[in-house]
């Protein structure tokens, strides 16, 4: 695919791209690594299945949201677009993008068919072949369907997001038309149906039922047959659930929430895609019945739906070579898993860095805190569990053992809302005290206070992190988790907690970052001190690692900062406003993006060159809902040497030249050149070899070692040099 043709052009001289222009950009990196050779063919099945996962969500997301604000007028503050400019600009991209998408899944079906799994046409099947899965059509597919005739007396069914449905252009003895609609599973069928005979060949469930549409509509004449997936918005304001609340107990806003989750199952169609041919007059009745106009259709020459692609993937696990090298995380060598967690923090800071290394220790703090009689309570937020989660498991059995434990659970976790109700009432059940986000705020901090008293003193342990208290993403995010014994952050987030309990936002704080309060004007003041060294004729640099970054505010000062001469690189994974390299405006402003085998999630500031640096970890990305609109900590890293750990870290990923792609001044994304280097497979070495071992001297204590949590050796490609992290802490790894 060529870069270039995709560009995001700036308007004019503008350093601004449009948000939504940006985020396809991103998912066509996502669609890149699916057609990339040096990746696994199974992993380029993933990143096909997960291209089009995320454009389902862009649409029900912010494609609906745009749609709905088409008769007010509403403009893009950066670009000056207006909604319904930006309707069409992401309709023209997407189709491009799909046409993209049907060569590149071709390409793998073949790929895939000469490893012996092979997805088949029901029509292109030999008439023996068909008529064996006509039998199992009878007997296993047609008494789980439920098909209907369209006309005067039967209106219109009600078509499921996202799921697939059969239309047949049917014609009455009588010579009238009818259109004939079956949905084609639902999760009720196999997706998948083995073709009879030898080798690994599959039909779709869908194509069995398209050719088979003759029998179901018996009675008619089918004269033409299309496959049709919608896509709806899922544009509801969740906030309005506490408008709509008479009850202020616990159990009325979670049923209020439950309705307004409802509601989202019915909103209006976004997009409709088809396979086969469609006919004008079909797809004006469709267009007509579901609100659409035309230019929201899209054709597709590949299944409708990519997530099939999980089950075919299972069918070559013997087949280490399709898939990427095994890797485990690994135990950190700075925790000893013989000694107790609270002393091993006291004697120094201790950082986790997912998925390289294993989630336990901070399981194990959150366990033994349970245990630990000197612990009086337990504070933590929750933005984004697992379904099987350890981590509400703890908490519960802490409350039982007579903790204090106060859950924040935020129920409007896009998608993950009826999850979070579910435990919340688990907690409840245990005797937690639960709270839930502010009104008009989420609660997307990461944030975890063990108080204990010891004598007459308090004693805060506290935990900070980048990513979700989720023991499943963790294996698959990039993020960092903090754990510290500095009292000044612990008497911060007790600040925070306390303002949370009480319906407040925090106004001000000593140590940490704290959203929508105090984290942009402290971000802001660090750039200005950089801002004002530049001007003074000093060294001045920033570098920011961050999912999205569409604050305007902060966008400018970038701006203004570049224009002083102060250095800013940006990794940004995603949604990208600002163009670096315009001249004039951007020139000192370099932007990354990396998309590889883990999802980028992890959040660093680093503010000023090495005499006055300050670095901070952090939940909030900079864009305006994270910045302004919810509840966000980031969090002073002081250990000289997690500090440099990060910074190293941050520097590696600037020079990936395997997953990392360089923005140019129009806007597009090419790939980075040089001596090949992927910082994630580096980092996975660096801890398979413990090359993140703390050595320099800090806190009085006894020294940390570690075992790693699988025995397995690296598998990826090793270096012969010395590790990076590991000159950089003094050791020599071999």
């Amino acid at each position: 695919m060529k870069d270039q043709e995709n560009a995001a052009v700036p308007l004019g001289d503008t350093c601004f791209v449009n948000r939504e222009l940006s985020w396809l950009q991103f998912n066509r990196r996502v669609l890149e690594e699916a057609e990339d050779p040096a990746n696994p063919l199974c992993e380029r099945l993933n990143f096909a299945a997960i291209f089009q996962s995320n454009l389902d969500e862009f649409y029900m997301v912010r494609v609906g949201a745009l749609m709905d604000t088409l008769d007010m007028g509403v403009t893009d503050d950066k670009t000056g677009m207006t909604s319904e400019e930006q309707v069409n600009a992401v309709l023209e991209k997407t189709r491009t993008m799909l046409t993209e998408r049907d060569h590149i899944c071709k390409g793998l079906l073949k790929e895939l068919a000469g490893q012996g799994v092979e997805l088949c046409r029901f029509h292109e099947l030999s008439d023996k072949l068909q008529s064996m899965l006509e039998k199992y059509f009878a007997s296993n597919v047609m008494p789980l369907l439920s098909p209907q005739i369209v006309g005067r007396k039967q209106p219109f069914p009600f078509l499921k997001n996202k799921e697939i449905y059969a239309v047949a252009r049917l014609r009455t003895k009588s010579g009238g038309e009818r259109m004939g609609i079956v949905p084609c599973g639902g999760g009720i069928l196999r997706r998948l149906v083995p073709v009879p005979g030898e080798g690994q060949r599959f039909v779709p469930v869908e194509e069995l039922v398209a050719g088979s549409l003759s029998k179901i509509f018996a009675h008619y004449k089918v004269e033409g047959a299309v496959l049709i997936r919608l896509v709806r918005s899922a544009d509801i304001h969740l906030e309005d659930a506490a408008a709509e609340l008479d009850d202020l107990a616990s159990d009325g806003y979670r049923k209020s929430m439950e309705k307004m989750i409802r509601r989202r199952k019915r909103l209006r169609p976004v997009k409709l895609d088809y396979q086969g041919k469609l006919t004008d007059t079909m797809r004006d009745s469709l267009c007509a019945c579901l609100g659409l106009s035309k230019k929201h259709l899209f054709a597709s020459e590949v299944p409708l739906e990519l997530s099939f692609f999980g089950a075919v993937r299972d069918t070559l696990r013997d087949k280490a070579e399709l898939f990427y090298p095994r890797r485990v995380p690994q135990n950190s060598p700075n925790v000893d898993p013989a000694q107790p967690m609270v002393e091993q923090i006291r004697r120094r800071d201790i950082m986790l860095s997912y998925p390289y290394e294993s989630v336990r220790p901070m399981l194990r703090l959150l366990q033994e805190a349970g245990q630990d009689p000197e612990v009086v309570s337990i504070k933590m937020t929750l933005y984004r569990v697992a379904h099987n989660s350890k981590i509400v498991e703890a908490l519960v059995d802490a409350a039982e053992n007579g903790k204090e434990v106060v859950a924040l659970v935020e129920l409007r976790a896009r998608f993950d809302e009826e999850n979070n109700i579910g435990w919340s009432r688990v907690l409840e059940r245990a005797g937690c005290r639960v709270i839930y986000g502010l009104d008009g705020l989420k609660v997307h901090s990461k944030l975890l206070l063990i108080t204990r008293k010891n004598g007459e003193q308090v004693e805060y342990i506290t935990q900070v992190g980048t990513g979700n208290y989720n023991e499943d993403t963790v294996r698959l995010y990039t993020d960092y988790a903090l754990m510290t014994a500095d009292q000044a952050i612990g008497a911060d987030a007790a600040h925070v907690f306390n303002a949370l309990s009480m319906g407040e936002v925090l106004e001000e704080s000593r140590e940490l970052m704290v959203a929508p309060a105090c984290l942009r004007p402290k971000i802001l003041a660090l750039i200005d001190r950089e801002i004002e060294a530049a001007r003074a004729g000093e060294e001045a640099c920033l570098g920011f690692k961050l999912n999205g970054l569409t604050d305007k505010v902060l966008i400018e000062k970038f701006i203004e900062a570049s224009q002083a001469g102060v250095k800013i690189d940006l990794v940004v994974r995603g949604i990208c406003c600002l163009i670096g390299g315009v001249p004039g405006k951007t020139d000192n402003i370099r932007v990354i993006s990396i998309v590889g085998r883990y999802l980028e999630h992890a959040r660093i500031y680093i503010f000023g060159p090495e005499e006055r640096r300050q670095v901070y970890i952090s939940s909030a990305d900079f864009m305006t809902r994270n910045t302004s609109k919810r509840v966000e900590v980031a969090a002073p890293v002081h250990d000289p040497v997690l500090r440099a750990q990060l910074e190293e870290m941050f520097r590696c990923e600037l020079r990936d030249t395997a997953k990392g792609r360089r923005q140019q001044p129009d806007g597009s994304y090419v790939r980075m050149e040089g001596e090949p280097f992927n910082s994630q497979e580096r980092f996975c070495d660096e801890a398979y070899r413990g090359a993140w071992t703390v050595t320099a001297p800090a806190k009085p204590g006894k020294k940390q070692t570690g075992s790693a949590e699988g025995a397995e050796p690296p598998e990826a490609k090793t270096t012969t040099r010395r590790g990076l992290l590991g000159r950089l802490f003094g050791r020599d790894q071999g």
